[in-house]
């Protein structure tokens, strides 16, 4: 017999393993965390590159739930990250939740039986409820670059590094110059024979203030946790202050690119290579990089910088878009993920037949970043509109862990078999309201093309506000927006109906939606590319 639980939660990552604690802690405990593979962590589990670290200071990349008074970097490693997440496993009890080795080939919505019929690498079953915690930054994106597969050399992705690869003195390609490259680069650079950097686009880049925090510090936390929520509230506030900023008054940061300009020619003598290095864009159109490193290392001699993309393979002979040429021993691809076009949306199913992928043909949307009509009782996390250009992304999940929590429990309240679909018009409408907010920002006329934008051009990736907007705009559920789907009386189709909020207060309290003005609104919890990606 198949078996069936409550709610299935793909990943297990920071999404993935923050819905399981919010599902324990609301008293939830008939659910499963299906993870693709043998174990937890999510994209700090595969990116493991030399230099691999958090662009997001410790003590806010972490769990209000679960702080950790004894990071031991002000922005932490990999390593770090990685144990923080296997320590969040085994205090919460989610490991006999777990379905390691389970990869999702696909879920499809049974309309009859009001329930997503899920295959797995490990088997099938089935869930009242889905919530996809897959994450943006999970299946890493390689160009099609002709000759490639011809290349005599090693070739491989930052987030799919290969240790048994001996670097040492080789001849190495790093195409890309993303949070990933510039943190590669620095660590990889003494001991490589020469390095080439293909640079489609320069990135901005300030200094990294990095630092060992001190015993003293830690022992401070650990004696009085209320210094560790105080640091994590001061990281956060100020934060929350540069918001403004990038959404509204991207003409106000010249100063920070004084400041990304003087981290350059600290480091940087030759002029021609400091032109090469210098963007053409608004800081903050794409993500603000930090590394106190980067620039060192592209000054060292055994360093070339190529300012074109990679755009041809010859034998071992990596062809620029400007014509000029490297010979190289192995290929190393910092060109990021399927952000915009995540792979899971070709393996989810909905209602009418039709695949996620194919409702998003024309750009990703959800209803508050979680829903999508069509897809009864299916969520996202780190859905459309929710990324953050200059803060923890950690807030965000836990904004949408309790829009997840109050949906679960407006369907407990609901009674009986029902399912909830985002109605369509709500869907636009938030959309619209978030697209609008989006055009005076930093992201939408800094002058660059990031991968925060679709294949249409439209930025589908970047929440425009501040994570206080959002959490309060995730705060409930607003039973207006969806529709209520029931068995029919033959119990061959669902028939959507109306939903009436059981709570008069839900409605008015989540009708909050993205203005212009902040204040008009009624209504958080990489990089990776937060992070280092």
């Amino acid at each position: 017999m198949t078996e069936h639980v409550r709610v299935a939660v793909i990943g297990s990552g920071f999404g993935g393993l923050g819905a399981a604690v919010r599902l324990r802690r609301e008293g939830i405990t008939d659910f499963v965390v299906l993870e693709r593979a043998s174990e937890v962590g999510g994209t700090w589990r595969d990116n493991s590159y030399p230099g691999c670290a958090c662009d997001v200071p410790s003590h806010l990349y972490s769990f209000s739930f679960a702080p950790k008074p004894d990071w031991p970097r002000t922005f932490s490693g990999q390593e770090h990250i990685r144990a923080y997440l296997e320590h969040v496993t085994d205090v919460f009890g989610l490991r006999p939740h777990l379905r390691l080795d389970s990869e999702v080939r696909r879920m499809t919505w049974d309309t009859e039986r009001l329930r997503w019929d899920i295959e797995t690498a490990s088997g099938a079953l089935s869930a009242d409820v889905v919530v996809s915690a897959t994450g943006p930054l999970s299946d890493p994106k390689i160009p099609d670059v002709p000759g490639l597969a011809s290349f005599p050399g090693k070739v491989f992705h930052s987030a799919r590094w290969d240790h048994d690869y001996d670097l040492t003195g080789k001849r190495v390609a790093m195409v890309g110059t993303g949070a990933s490259a510039i943190q590669i680069v620095p660590a990889i650079q003494p001991r490589v024979g020469r390095l080439t950097l293909f640079q489609r686009t320069p990135p901005w880049v300030l200094p990294r203030v990095d630092r060992a925090i001190t015993g003293a510090e830690r022992r401070l936390h650990e004696r009085l946790p209320f210094t560790t929520r105080l640091r994590r509230g001061l990281l956060w506030g100020i934060r929350e202050l540069q918001v403004q900023a990038f959404t509204k008054h991207p003409d106000q940061l010249g100063f920070v690119e004084q400041l990304a300009r003087r981290n350059m020619a600290r480091a940087i003598k030759d002029p021609a290579l400091r032109a090469r290095l210098t963007p053409d864009y608004r800081i903050g159109c794409k993500r603000i990089l930090l590394s106190s490193a980067y620039y060192p290392a592209l000054a060292r001699p055994n360093v070339d910088v190529v300012a074109s993309g990679l755009r041809e393979v010859r034998g071992a002979t990596l062809v620029a878009a400007d014509g000029s040429t490297a010979e190289v021993d192995a290929i190393v691809f910092g060109t990021g993920f399927h952000v915009t076009d995540m792979p899971i949306a070709e393996r989810v199913v909905g209602a009418d037949g039709r695949t996620l992928a194919e409702t998003w043909k024309g750009g990703m949307e959800a209803l508050r970043g979680a829903t999508v009509p069509g897809f009864p009782n299916w969520m996202t996390i780190i859905g459309p509109n929710t990324g953050l250009g200059n803060s923890s992304m950690i807030l965000m999940i836990e904004s949408q862990l309790n829009y997840m929590a109050d949906y679960l429990r407006q369907l407990h309240v609901l009674g009986g078999r029902a399912a909830l679909d985002a109605r369509p018009g709500a869907v636009h409408a938030w959309n619209r309201r978030v697209q609008d907010r989006m055009r005076r920002t930093v992201w939408n006329t800094g002058g660059c093309t990031s991968w925060y934008l679709d294949a249409n051009g439209r930025n589908t990736t970047i929440w425009p506000g501040t994570t206080s907007e959002f959490r309060r705009a995730t705060r409930r559920v607003d039973l207006a927006e969806y529709a209520l789907v029931r068995p029919s009386p033959l119990e061959n189709e669902a028939a959507p109906e109306p939903a009436s909020a059981p709570e008069p207060a839900s409605a008015a309290e989540s009708a909050s939606a993205p203005e212009p003005t902040p204040a008009a609104e009624p209504t958080p919890a990489h990089a990776p590319t937060e992070a280092s990606l």
